[in-house]
Formats: C-alpha cells, sequence, structure tokens
C-alpha cells in the first residue's frame, strides 16, 4: 500500500555498499497526495524495489543496514515479511521512527516492528525533538496495547554531512539520527572479534547492547525516548562481556517514576476497572527462534502483592529474534479499599535450540520489576469509559483524515487512542479528577452500574443489535451518562475523494467518512437523536469560550425537553458549497451542533466535531466543553450557559428517516469492520469474558511456512500463535439465574471467564465439580455392576434348584 517518505532526499533509491553496511536513503514508496485529487506526486518508489534491495542485502551477505524510510502501512506483508527475512538472515536492521512529532501514534513502519532498532532524533541539548515521532505502536489496537518505541534517540537536528556535489551541508530528522545509529552499530560489529561474531551478534543482542546502555533522559516520557540517548560506550561495555541471553524491554514498569513512566504513572490502579495492559518486548540474543518455556510467573514483594490479579499474552513462538510478554493487570475485589504500592518481579524462561557444538538447548531467564500504585476504588460520577473498540483506522481501510481542510494528510492513521491523539486531553481529565479506563470490546461488555459516562469520540465501526439495546437500558434505566463527539459523513464527498494507487495498482476510496453516522444513528435512534450529512465550518462562542468547528456534522433530529445549540457555520460539503453560495447572508436557520438531554435516569450529550479534542489537526480546544458536558453527564451539574431556557427545546427537531444519511452500498464494508459479519465476543481487555475466548489464538498468515533463518523448522499453521496462562471457565448465565458479582447483567452474556483464578468458584467448576461427575459416574457404573452380579447369581441358583 502507499506510504509517505520521512525526509527530503533524491526521489530515487540508492544502494550504497559502504564494506558490510548499505544504505537506503528515505523512499519507502512515496506518494503524497491531496484530498480530492492528486496534486502532487513527488518521490515515487515502489515496494518491489525495496524487496529487490534486501535480496541484494541479503545474497551479498550484509551485516547493518540502515532505513531512511517509512511510512504508516503495517500491513504492507511483502515488505513486513521480507524485513523479517533480512533480521532473520541476521542482518542488524536500523530503521528512522518518522518525522510525524509531536504527534503521538505516528510511529511508521518498520521502525515499529519489534525486531528492527527503531531510531528517534534529540537536539543538541538532549530534548526530543519536535519533528520526532511518537508511540506508542498501534498494530495492537483495539484489543492490545502498543509497545514501547521508539527503542533509542540520537542527534538528529542540525547534523552536518556532505553534499552530494561538494562541501557539507546541514540536515535535520529521524532520517538523520538512523545512520547515526547505524554508524554507531557498525563500530561496535567492528570491535568484536570476528571469531566471535557470529556466535554473539544478532539483532537481538545488539538491541539488548543499545537499550541497556542508552542514557534515560529527563523529562520524555517512554513512548517519546525510548531507552534514552544511544551510548557508545555503555553499550561497547556490556557487549564486551555480553553471553547469549534473552531480556525484556522495558524492564521495569515503575508508577513513581513520572513522566518516563506516562500514562501508567498518571492513574493508579483500583479494584473494578478494566485490565491495565502494558506490553513488553522480549529480546532473544540465545537464537533466531526461541520458545517460552513455562508460564510466566508474579512473584510479589510482599503480601499486598496478593491482592494483584495478573495474566500474561505471549506468542508460542519467538521469531525472529523478538517477541512479546503483555501484562494485563487487575487489583481483586478485597482490594478495593487498599491504599498503598505493590511491588514484585515477573519471571519468565525462554529457551533457543542449541548452536552448533553445543550439547543442549540455550536457556535464560528474563525478568519485568513493577512497582503499582493502588487506590481505593473511586466513585461513580469520576470512572469514565473510553470506547475503543468502535474505532478504526488505516490500515486496512482508507480512513479519510477528520478536517478536510488539513492537505498535507490524507488518512486518518494515528490510532484513536486515549495515548496516542488524544493525549492531551487524556492529561487534561487526569487533572480534573476524573479516572479514565479503555474498553477494546463490545459495549455489552463492561457493567454500566460501575461508570458515570461512556465517551464516544470519532468513531467508524458499526454496532451489534445487542450492543443497542443495552446502551439504551443503560442510560435510561441505570443512568450511565453518554457523550458523543461525532464527525462529518457525506458520501458525494467521499466520492471524490477517490484516487488510483499506481503501487497497488488499485482505485482506493474512503470506507466511510470522519466517524460513521449511519451506526451512529442507529444507536442514538432510541433517545431521538441522529445527526446530518452537512460539513460545517466555521468559528463561535459561548460564554466567551472560542471554539473552531472543523469539518464536523449538523444535528437533525432532537427530542423535546432537550438543550440545543445552534451557530451559523459554513457548509463545505459537495451537496451544500452551491447551496451556500446563494444563500449568503440570508436568514436560513443556523445549524444545530450541541446537544443536551435528560431522558430517564441517564443523560445524554452530543456535540458533531472532535477536532477540538484531537491533537491531530487541532485548531483551538474544547476541553472545557467536554469537562461541563461530563459535569452534566456524571454528576447532573448544569452550567447556566449551555442549559439556558433560550435553547431548550420545547417541541422536537424531526427529519423523515429517507433524509438520514446513507449508508455506503459500493464499499464492502465487512472487510474493515470488527462488527458487519463478526461474533459477538469480549475480548481480554474487558472485565467480563466470553467463554472459550482464551487459550490458543491463531492469527494464521500462511501455511508449512519455514522460518528463515533456521534450517527444518516448519510452523506449519504455528505462526503468531497466542498462548495464555489461563483457561476459560464456564458462568451461568442470566437465564439460568446467574449472576456476575453482586450485580446481575443480563447483556453480559451467557458463558463467561473471570481472571480471579484463585476464586472458589473457579476451583469448584475446574476441579469440584468434574470430580463429583467423574465419581458419580463411577458410583453409576458400580450399581450397574453390582445388579447384574445378583440376577447372574439368582440365574445359577434357579438352574441348580431345577437340575435336582
Amino acid at each position: 500500500m502507499t506510504t509517505w517518505a520521512m525526509g527530503h532526499l533524491l526521489p530515487v533509491l540508492l544502494l550504497v555498499k559502504i564494506r558490510n553496511v548499505l544504505v537506503l536513503p528515505q523512499t519507502r514508496k512515496s506518494m503524497l497526495f491531496d484530498c480530492s485529487q492528486i496534486t502532487s506526486l513527488l518521490q515515487i518508489s515502489y515496494t518491489s524495489w525495496f524487496l529487490d534491495a534486501f535480496n541484494y542485502a541479503i545474497a551479498t551477505n550484509m551485516d547493518v543496514l540502515n532505513l531512511s524510510i517509512g511510512g504508516p502501512d503495517y500491513l504492507d506483508l511483502p515488505f513486513v515479511e521480507k524485513v523479517w527475512e533480512i533480521t532473520a538472515s541476521n542482518i542488524i536492521m536500523v530503521s528512522a521512527i518518522g518525522n510525524d512529532g509531536p504527534l503521538y501514534g505516528t510511529l511508521n513502519n518498520p521502525a515499529d516492528q519489534s525486531d528492527v532498532i527503531g531510531v528517534g532524533g534529540i537536539d543538541y541539548d538532549d530534548h526530543i525533538a519536535s519533528f520526532s515521532s511518537r508511540g506508542m505502536s498501534t498494530w495492537e489496537i483495539p484489543h492490545g496495547y502498543g509497545r514501547v518505541k521508539p527503542d533509542v534517540v540520537a542527534y538528529g537536528r542540525d547534523i552536518i554531512g556532505s553534499k552530494i556535489s561538494t562541501g557539507c551541508k546541514s540536515l535535520s530528522g529521524t532520517s538523520v539520527a538512523s545512520p547515526v545509529v547505524a554508524g554507531i552499530v557498525c563500530l561496535l560489529v567492528s570491535v568484536i572479534p570476528e571469531a566471535r561474531r557470529k556466535d554473539l551478534l544478532n539483532p537481538a543482542s545488539m538491541k539488548q547492547a543499545l537499550v541497556e546502555g542508552a542514557a534515560k533522559l529527563t523529562g520524555p516520557n517512554m513512548y517519546e525516548q525510548g531507552a534514552g540517548r544511544v551510548d557508545l560506550l555503555e553499550s561497547y561495555e556490556i557487549l564486551k562481556s555480553y553471553h547469549p541471553r534473552a531480556s525484556i524491554f522495558p524492564s521495569i514498569l515503575d508508577y513513581n517514576d513520572c513522566p518516563y513512566s506516562w500514562p501508567f504513572c498518571r492513574q493508579p490502579l483500583y479494584a473494578g476497572a478494566m485490565p491495565v495492559i502494558f506490553n513488553t518486548t522480549i529480546l532473544n540474543g540465545m537464537g533466531v527462534i526461541g520458545y517460552i518455556e513455562s508460564p510466566p510467573t508474579w512473584h510479589p514483594a510482599n503480601e499486598e502483592g496478593n491482592l494483584l490479579s495478573i495474566h500474561f499474552k505471549y506468542p508460542n513462538i519467538i521469531w525472529p529474534w523478538t517477541g512479546y510478554l503483555a501484562v494485563h493487570m487487575q487489583i481483586k475485589e478485597e482490594g478495593a479499599q487498599f491504599t498503598g504500592q505493590i511491588e514484585g518481579n515477573i519471571t519468565v524462561k525462554i529457551y533457543s535450540p542449541a548452536s552448533p557444538g553445543e550439547s543442549g538447548p540455550r536457556r535464560s531467564t528474563c525478568s519485568l520489576q513493577l512497582k503499582l500504585k493502588v487506590i481505593p476504588t473511586p466513585p461513580r460520577a469520576k470512572r469514565i469509559l473510553w470506547d475503543q473498540f468502535h474505532s478504526i483506522k488505516y490500515p486496512p481501510g482508507y480512513i479519510p483524515r477528520d478536517s478536510l481542510d488539513v492537505r498535507n494528510d490524507i488518512l486518518d492513521w494515528h490510532g484513536d487512542h486515549l495515548h496516542t491523539n488524544f493525549h492531551i486531553m487524556y492529561n487534561m481529565l487526569r487533572d480534573a479528577g476524573y479516572y479514565i479506563e479503555t474498553l477494546g470490546s463490545p459495549l455489552t461488555c463492561f457493567d454500566a452500574q460501575q461508570y458515570g459516562t461512556l465517551l464516544m469520540v470519532d468513531l467508524e465501526d458499526d454496532y451489534f443489535p445487542e450492543e443497542i439495546e443495552k446502551l439504551r437500558d443503560d442510560v435510561i434505566n441505570t443512568g450511565l451518562g453518554l457523550i458523543v463527539f461525532a464527525e462529518w459523513y457525506n458520501v458525494d464527498t467521499m466520492v471524490k475523494m477517490r484516487f488510483f494507487d499506481d503501487n497497488t495498482r488499485s482505485w482506493w476510496t474512503p470506507v466511510t467518512g470522519g466517524a460513521n453516522i449511519p451506526a451512529l444513528n442507529n444507536l442514538l435512534a432510541s433517545f431521538g437523536i441522529a445527526f446530518g450529512d452537512k460539513i460545517l465550518n466555521g468559528d463561535f462562542s459561548i460564554d466567551g469560550e472560542q471554539s473552531r468547528y472543523a469539518s464536523g456534522t449538523n444535528i437533525v433530529r432532537f427530542p423535546a425537553g432537550g438543550f440545543l445549540h445552534t451557530f451559523p457555520l459554513l457548509d463545505s460539503s459537495e451537496s451544500g458549497a452551491t447551496q451556500n453560495l446563494l444563500q449568503t447572508g440570508s436568514s436560513k436557520e443556523d445549524p444545530a451542533v450541541l446537544g443536551l438531554l435528560e431522558i430517564g435516569e441517564g443523560r445524554v450529550g452530543v456535540y458533531g466535531d472532535s477536532n477540538c479534542l484531537d491533537s491531530s489537526h487541532m485548531v483551538t480546544n474544547c476541553y472545557w466543553l467536554l469537562k461541563k458536558m461530563l459535569q452534566f453527564s456524571s454528576s447532573n451539574i448544569k452550567d447556566p450557559v449551555l442549559f439556558s431556557k433560550f435553547v431548550k427545546r420545547y417541541s422536537p427537531v424531526i427529519i423523515d428517516d429517507n433524509q438520514l444519511p446513507s449508508r455506503r452500498t459500493d464499499v464492502n464494508f465487512s472487510t474493515y469492520s470488527s462488527v458487519i459479519g463478526k461474533e459477538l465476543i469480549c475480548k481480554s481487555d474487558s472485565r467480563y469474558e466470553v467463554w472459550g475466548t482464551k487459550g490458543y489464538n491463531l492469527h494464521v498468515r500462511g501455511r508449512n511456512r519455514r522460518l528463515p533463518g533456521y534450517r527444518g523448522i516448519d510452523l506449519g499453521r504455528g505462526l503468531n500463535l497466542t498462548v495464555e496462562n489461563t483457561k476459560p471457565t464456564r458462568w451461568r448465565s442470566a437465564k439460568e439465574g446467574g449472576e456476575l458479582g453482586s450485580s446481575k447483567n443480563k447483556y453480559l452474556g451467557g458463558l463467561f471467564h473471570k481472571d480471579e483464578i484463585d476464586m472458589p468458584f473457579l476451583v469448584a467448576t475446574r476441579w469440584i465439580v468434574p470430580a463429583g461427575v467423574a465419581a458419580s459416574g463411577v458410583l453409576v457404573l458400580i450399581s450397574i455392576w453390582r445388579i447384574r452380579q445378583k440376577r447372574r447369581r439368582r440365574r445359577r441358583a434357579t438352574g441348580s434348584s431345577r437340575l435336582a
């Protein structure tokens, strides 16, 4: 798929072999597009060109390969899998992380891959360069949590280098920082005796030396600096005494280490919350392939550590050189009033097949230290649940940007996560005293009685009928607050945004608008609310607070009794542009964009534009508005301006169903959706999980595949096999009279399992009940056998008497 280059070098592919180093300038599959039409075509290159270059690197037995290139398409499998082949062939790959900073979630591929050394940029004052992309990785969204990237940072601003002609020039960018690290890697390679290089040096051992030797900077967090500034001498000392081993990066999660451990250090753990996931990288310097010998083990440092419920996700096979260990952490219910710190460490044993001349496999024990803060469970009004499940991003689908005024960014690809492009909003909510949890599963997978507000921002996916029914019940009968920030949706505009991609030789068309308005309208129908298809722009003010409406939508249906705000805004949609030109200065009614409603026991707030919360292309923030809406939805505190009698609706705003925005029929939306054509399942990122979702979870990318770099290993369908150390347990459904905790919830499904591995119910269902059933079966068999024996004796006695 098409991506962008990060730098500004020549628009051709150059292969420069300097001894044993291959340098590729920043040109990967690079195209820059205008949203509605292709206005410029710069630095054209194709995946096939890079595949040829990579094959050349393998054929000539390169040691180090630098890539000052990248793009957001981490599902470009021919490219990604060839990178795996490169690293599996023991070539150390260094790649620039991207120049999309200071935005978060903007990692470029292949630097975001765990087998690649991803490099960010700093200036000479050891500050993170504003242009340097930030983590986390977004491959894992919505059901998981991203990995820490970049791995290290290096000087990348105002670096003096040679011109192609003569003399020198100053360059800036992570495309410059990456060759700096590649040069350091080459120096480290050169000081290792050739006799030991084959045994010691590989992509994992080199990354271990770099991240363990790096100097942690004061100020930036782990998703800005990774392990810190690269340090040649410290890394050399590590390699000088290095023995093949496995390790975990990062090796410490310390809630006291702020801001480095952001966002974890910003919000303590508490009982009843969604699992907090910390995704670490396993670096296996022992071999290109490795295995986890036994499930990871939690070793609490004190008795309080037993309050931590913890389970893990990890691959069955570690390849090439790297894997992951995702730690899911929750506080048990008995810790609901606990205040303090939990400390301990997690250990996991890794082994790799023996190298030539060795008698047995190589083994190593990795350790991850945890220092966690715990507080009593906050009150319901202060708890916000963020809907991550219904967010779709690029890749795999062409999701257009939210603000159509921005012409240099064609895709909405930053992840739309609390800790990526909404990280400033997250910090603001924490400063305001709110606790925000993330739900990466359907809306049927949480208990509404625990939360004051469900926050739904810029969502592109559809909804299961069960979700719609549950949300209605949650709001009207359970008192859940609901806040929705929507985006534009206009079919005519989407059709105009099609373009032809020379790389894939196919037409690209948006799969939805900035948000999926038809789906949101289905969700909100039971509340009498619906959005339209206008694309509105303009400035307005509420109570002295200036706001910018950037490609937002309008509210076209709203019930009586609510409060509806209208403002004079310009409609720039394809269907409304001509109309606006003809009616400028007319007395046409202004569009409604903000609605607030009390319904049943709950409260609903809707706003038609999310750009004021999204740091990607924000002009003016509307955090003040969000806080006032949260006060209303969670605590029924009404701002006098927002709830003025002048904006109250005494009659409903009504529109026919056939005038509402329609779904696109020319796009197979099920290809990109987690809802359409899919099964309703609660994943491990929710409080409750449908029975059968744990255990083995195959992500198949091909049959009978053999891993490059390890001879004779046939994974078959085992590649990317996910294993967990907990097993499913069957809970009674609501129809069977079952309960979840202390409160009934008919929407949480029929079959569940819970993470509390020491619960009596769990023990009973796993051991006592099966044992009882088995014992009963044995007793029945014995009884039948005894009855048959008695009958036989009677027959024999009868026969003997007759013979006599």
